[in-house]
């Protein structure tokens, strides 16, 4: 099944009531508004895209290893994907679709991080109950997401509603901001320039990673000539 159709499902599910969760309509219609709001700022359009440079930067894996995008690089292509964490069931099921397609990625000679604002030891649970194989990186205080444009802030109501889900992002984040990444998926090429990007407000939404597989042949065909 397509990531988009799992994730559809889901949605149908929490946001019909569905026991176990029982949403009720004014929970979802919260979320729906916070959603059209980030998405009507227009932040999207102003994130990283195809043909910028992507920022630098040197993020810390779960056992505390710094990890850098030069050397990530130095080793050919690169997909990052940036999620929101481990109590998220949209990023959980995209990172599973990730790991089935990693083989394929890695058969292309691409490397695959995931990277979010979240603790190294959330970040290993995350790895953990998803059974991957490829690494989360921390993104302290969120300031990589920054970088690349994706980094927004919840609204006081949406921040309230969090809190009664017990999605208590301070804690989890060990950040006192409540902020988030917007999803988003890139591939860097050897180069350091953006070959894809695709960023998202609706965190609902988001690639299959089949479609990552074509940008891939077509770097690892331009490196070849």
């Amino acid at each position: 099944m397509a990531l988009q159709d799992r994730l559809d499902a889901f949605k149908a599910d929490f946001e019909g009531g569905k026991p176990p969760r029982n949403v009720p309509p004014e929970v979802v219609a919260i979320m729906h508004r916070a959603t059209a709001e980030l998405t009507a700022s227009g932040q999207a359009a102003r994130a990283k895209h195809a043909g910028d440079k992507a920022p630098d930067f040197a993020l810390n894996d779960p056992d505390g290893h710094p990890v850098r995008l030069r050397d990530l690089l130095a080793q050919g292509p690169l997909v990052a994907s940036f999620y929101r964490g481990v109590w998220c069931p949209y990023c959980n099921m995209e990172l599973q679709a990730l790991q089935e397609t990693l083989s394929e990625i890695e058969a292309r000679g691409a490397r695959l991080v995931a990277i979010s604002p979240q603790t190294p030891a959330n970040s290993r649970k995350s790895v953990r109950d998803n059974h991957l194989g490829f690494p989360i990186l921390s993104d302290t205080r969120g300031a990589v997401a920054e970088a690349f444009g994706i980094r927004f802030a919840l609204p006081d109501y949406l921040i309230e509603l969090y809190k009664g889900f017990k999605n208590d992002l301070p804690t989890i984040n060990n950040d006192p901001s409540w902020t988030l990444p917007m999803p988003a998926r890139y591939v860097i090429g050897a180069d350091g320039i953006i070959a894809y990007a695709e960023v998202n407000p609706d965190y609902t939404k988001r690639p299959d990673p089949s479609e990552l597989l074509p940008v891939l042949d077509r770097l690892r065909t331009r490196a070849a000539a």
